[in-house]
């Protein structure tokens, strides 16, 4: 008994490590699958935008049949669903079926998201929220790295990768089944509309917009260009791998950056590395492997990096009780994003060849730059000392999980007696015992990192 709490915790995270490390497998080796066949960049483009279409649908409405059918059933026909549509994909080469495929599987991972998160929300103290809010997104990036890294030992044009994708993705509901913490209500989450974060921050919505076109027309279109300029699949994934995992290694530095100096500043340093880094691929990347791959890791680390400053500079101009309904309209935003960007992608590799996908992205880039630097010169500045905390916000999230924000002010601390309602005073207590046990100690840190930390103080 007074060992739910840590179990149902390891399951959540096993359960997120394994979805997404599927999920972004899947999504990888669709992208090569495509590429291998020959089918033309805006074929491909088409289809992967799908995932995003549904992925925004499935954050929208798929808490209805969540509350319909309880968490772990509606999680089971998620990832049922999800794993089933895998391995339809090498049974046919019909374009209109892989993209209503890439759809509902879109609507399923938000629904195995929502749950997920969820679940992180009810467990979740205001001593271990930061720590959890962490861990999901060290998760999340660490499996996507994974997923990248799994491709290099299969044959993407054989059957057999989408066999072992549909098993990882049925192994993720195996961890949250067996957890025995009773099913999370799912509040409704208050949006801030898209006219007021104009009115108050607009860059903070261009920035978001922008960062879902450049991450998802990586995603999908990476492999794609990896294969036109002939890496091997090996190589492919260590390519894909490495752009992945940089974001985490940018995370720290770039937090204590955003702590000490105006953030619009951070924003344009940020975009003008991407164009330089994208530059790079293209020209230096020809030569080596070891310089493609260094300069695609430095532009996807600062690319991954764009969506946390825009929610800082956001919320750095909001009410603190409005940090999540800004982050949940941010997400939307982010959506749109992200399926218009594999259109915009594959358009420009078809017209610039397999080099238009870094072109198309650097111009992105050099767009929001230079409004960065023109919204600068009207906005009001914020003074740092005034500045909200920064968090390394994930993207990859269905929206549930920003009520885990460290900063965000109205988290609701649900007691363990409700979580347990059938324990024992005594079970009780051992089970608070084991929830503060959960967080990591504070660190020992002098008095000028102490302002800086991107760590919340109680973490």
């Amino acid at each position: 008994m007074i060992k739910r709490l840590v179990i149902s915790l390891s399951a959540l995270i096993f359960s997120v490590f394994l979805l997404m490390g599927g999920n972004t497998f899947v999504m990888t080796l669709l992208g090569v699958n495509l590429g291998l066949k020959g089918v033309e960049p805006t074929l491909i483009g088409a289809i992967m935008v799908c995932y995003s279409v549904g992925f925004v649908v499935g954050s929208l409405y798929g808490k209805r049949i969540i509350k319909r059918v309880g968490h772990i059933r509606a999680f089971a026909v998620f990832s049922a669903f999800l794993a089933s549509s895998t391995l339809v994909f090498p049974l046919t080469d019909s374009i209109l079926i892989w993209s209503l495929l890439r759809a509902f599987g879109g609507v399923a991972v938000a629904g195995c998201f929502i749950v997920i998160e969820s679940w992180f929300s009810a467990v979740a103290s205001n001593d271990n929220r930061a720590t959890l809010f962490f861990s999901y997104q060290i998760c999340t990036y660490l499996a996507a790295t994974a997923g990248q890294l799994l491709i290099g030992f299969t044959d993407p044009a054989a059957f057999v990768p989408f066999t072992l994708g549909a098993i990882v993705l049925t192994a993720a509901l195996v961890p949250l089944s067996l957890s025995r913490i009773d099913a999370p209500t799912i509040e409704h989450n208050e949006r801030v509309s898209v006219k007021a974060i104009i009115k108050d921050a607009p860059l903070g919505l261009l920035a978001a917009l922008c960062s879902g076109m450049l991450i998802s027309s990586f995603y999908a279109m990476a492999p794609v260009y990896a294969i036109q300029v002939g890496l091997e699949v090996d190589q492919l994934s260590y390519f894909m791998a490495a752009s992945v995992f940089t974001f985490i290694i940018f995370a720290w530095p770039l937090g204590r950056l955003c702590d000490r100096l105006d953030r619009s500043k951070i924003m344009i340093w940020i975009n003008s590395i991407v164009v330089l880094s994208a530059i790079g691929v293209v020209v230096a990347g020809s030569y080596h492997l070891g310089f493609l791959i260094g300069f695609s890791a430095l532009y996807m680390g600062m690319v991954a990096s764009i969506y946390p400053v825009a929610v800082a500079i956001t919320n750095d101009r909001m009410d603190a009780h409005h940090i999540v309904a800004a982050s949940t309209t941010l997400l939307l935003c982010y959506g749109l994003g992200s399926a218009l960007g594999p259109l915009f992608s594959s358009v420009m590799m078809t017209w610039q060849g397999s080099q238009g996908l870094y072109y198309g992205n650097a111009c992105i880039a050099l767009l929001l730059g230079g409004y960065t630097l023109y919204w600068r010169q009207g906005a009001k500045t914020v003074e740092v000392a005034d500045q909200a905390q920064y968090i390394p916000s994930p993207v990859e999230t269905a929206g549930v999980i920003t009520t885990l924000d460290p900063r965000n002010e109205e988290f609701v601390d649900v007691p363990v007696e409700e979580l347990y309602p059938h324990l024992e005073e005594e079970e009780i207590a051992e089970a608070k015992a084991c929830q503060m046990e959960l967080d990591l100690p504070e660190p020992e840190l002098d008095e000028s990192e102490k302002e800086s930390v991107l760590v919340p103080h109680e973490y």
